[in-house]
C-alpha cells in the first residue's frame, strides 16, 4: 500500500513539474508574438508588449479566485479547468489571424483586440497552473527545505520551456518584417493548442490525491483567521510582487539597452545590434535554467532563508556595478551574431545584468516557500493571493522603462536595486513567522 502510494506521488510530482513547463510556454509566446504586432505597428514597443502586459493583468482578477476554486473543488480538477481555458485562449489567439485586418476600432484593427483578449485568457490559465503547482509541489515534497527543493526542480523546467519557446517561434516564422502576419505564427499557435489537448486527456487519467481529502470540514465554522494574519505571508506578498517585476524587468530593459543605435544605447553595430541584444538577453534566461538545476540540487541541504539571503546580496552587487559601470568598458562574452555564435564585445554592465538570472532563477520557489511556511489550512488561499501579484511583472517594467525614457537606462536599474534591497531584507527579518499562536490545523 505504501508502494502504490509512492508511485502515486512520483507520478503527480512528474504531472506538476510539466505544467510548471507549460506556465512558461504559454507565458513566453507573448513576447515573440509581440514582435509581429511592433513591427505592424511601425515599431511600437508599447503596442508590442501590450499582450504581454495583458497576460500578467489576468493574474491580479484571477489570483484569488484561483486560490478559492483551488480549496472548492481540489488541485486536480483546478489543474484540468486551466488546461482547457489555456486551450481557449491561444485559439482566441489563433482567431486574431482569421479576423479581417480592415476592421478598425479607435485606430487599431480589430484583429489587434481579438489577440489581446486571447492573451488575457491566457493568463488566467497560467495563474489557474501556478495556483495548482505551487502549493502542491511544497506539499509532495513534504514542506520546508525539502518543498523548496521541489519547487527549485519545477522551476527549472519552467525555465527550459521559457528557453526555448522563443527560439521554437524564431525558427517557425523566420525573420519579422512589416509584411510577416500573425497568421505565420499559426504553426506555434497549433503546438500550442496540441500540448493543451494532450495534457487535459494525459492528466484526466493520472490520479492525484489532494492534501484535503478525508479531513473533515465543519462548512458552518467560518475562520477567526486569514492568510493576512500572517505578518511574513503579507510581506512575502509584497516580495513576490517585487521579485517578478525584477525577474522580467533585467532582461527586458537590457534587450532595449542594447538593441538602441542611438546616443542612448551600447554603442553595439546597427546591422546586428538588434539581434546581439536579443541573444544576451535570452542568456539571462539560461542562466535562470542552471540557477534552478543548482537550487534543486542544494535545495534540500541549503536553508531556504541562506539561499534567498545569498541571492538578494549577490544581486544586489551584481546591479550597482552595471549601474556605475562606464558604458565604453567592454568585454567579450559568447553571443549568436545571426550566422554563428562568436565572442562579441558588450559592455560590462550587460555581462553583470546577465548574471543576475543565476541570482534571480531560485527567488520565486524562496520566496513562495517562506511565506507559506507554518500556514497550514491557510496555504491554499495564500497561493491564489500571491498569483494575484503576479501582475508585478507587468508594471515594474512598465515603471523602469519610464524611467529609462526619462533619464537613462543604467539608472532605470534603480528600480530593480530597490527591489532587490527589499528582498534581501525580507529573507533576513520578514520571513520569520511572528504569528505562532494563530492555530492552523
Amino acid at each position: 500500500m505504501s508502494q502504490q502510494k509512492q508511485n502515486g506521488n512520483v507520478i503527480a510530482i512528474v504531472t506538476m513539474i510539466f505544467l510548471f513547463a507549460m506556465i512558461s510556454f504559454v507565458t513566453n509566446l507573448a513576447a515573440p508574438i509581440g514582435v509581429i504586432w511592433s513591427n505592424k505597428f511601425e515599431g511600437s514597443n508599447f503596442l508590442g508588449m501590450l499582450g504581454n502586459l495583458m497576460n500578467f493583468a489576468a493574474y491580479l482578477f484571477m489570483g484569488i479566485p484561483a486560490g478559492k476554486l483551488l480549496t472548492k473543488i481540489g488541485y486536480k480538477k483546478t489543474a484540468l479547468a486551466a488546461i482547457a481555458v489555456g486551450f481557449i485562449g491561444v485559439f482566441v489567439q489563433f482567431l486574431s489571424g482569421v479576423v479581417s485586418e480592415g476592421f478598425t476600432l479607435f485606430t487599431l484593427p480589430l484583429n489587434f483586440y481579438v489577440y489581446l483578449l486571447g492573451a488575457f485568457i491566457a493568463g488566467f490559465s497560467v495563474c489557474m497552473l501556478n495556483t495548482v503547482v505551487n502549493p502542491m509541489l511544497n506539499l509532495l515534497g513534504g514542506g520546508g527545505n525539502k518543498g523548496n527543493r521541489l519547487l527549485q526542480i519545477g522551476g527549472s523546467f519552467n525555465s527550459l520551456a521559457g528557453t526555448i519557446t522563443p527560439m521554437l517561434v524564431g525558427a517557425l516564422i523566420g525573420s519579422v518584417t512589416v509584411n510577416t502576419a500573425i497568421t505565420d505564427v499559426n504553426p506555434v499557435l497549433f503546438i500550442a493548442m496540441g500540448v493543451f489537448a494532450a495534457a487535459f486527456i494525459i492528466l484526466s487519467f493520472i490520479p492525484i490525491a489532494d492534501p484535503n481529502v478525508g479531513k473533515v470540514q465543519n462548512l458552518e465554522v467560518k475562520n477567526e483567521h486569514s492568510p493576512w494574519s500572517f505578518r511574513h505571508l503579507k510581506l512575502g506578498v509584497i516580495g513576490i510582487f517585487i521579485y517578478v517585476g525584477i525577474e522580467i524587468g533585467i532582461p527586458g530593459t537590457l534587450n532595449f539597452f542594447l538593441s538602441n543605435t542611438s546616443d542612448k544605447g551600447a554603442g553595439l553595430d546597427p546591422a546586428n545590434a538588434a539581434t546581439i541584444g536579443g541573444f544576451v538577453a535570452g542568456t539571462y534566461w539560461f542562466l535562470m535554467l542552471v540557477g534552478r538545476f543548482l537550487g534543486g540540487a542544494i535545495g534540500g541541504k541549503v536553508s531556504t532563508k541562506a539561499m534567498l539571503t545569498t541571492a538578494s546580496g549577490i544581486g544586489i552587487l551584481l546591479v550597482l556595478g552595471a549601474i556605475f559601470s562606464p558604458v565604453d568598458l567592454t568585454v567579450s562574452m559568447p553571443v549568436f551574431t545571426g550566422s554563428s555564435f562568436a565572442m562579441t564585445l558588450v559592455p560590462l554592465s550587460a555581462l553583470l545584468l546577465v548574471l543576475c538570472g543565476l541570482c534571480t532563477s531560485i527567488m520565486w520557489g524562496g520566496i513562495f516557500n517562506l511565506a507559506t511556511e507554518g500556514l497550514g489550512k491557510y496555504t491554499n488561499a495564500a497561493s491564489g493571493i500571491f498569483m494575484m501579484m503576479v501582475v508585478g511583472g507587468g508594471i515594474l517594467p512598465l515603471f523602469q522603462s519610464w524611467v529609462a525614457d526619462m533619464s537613462t537606462y543604467m539608472v532605470s536599474y534603480f528600480v530593480p536595486l530597490a527591489g532587490l534591497i527589499y528582498l534581501l531584507y525580507y529573507a533576513l527579518i520578514g520571513s520569520k513567522n511572528v504569528n505562532t499562536d494563530i492555530p492552523v490545523e
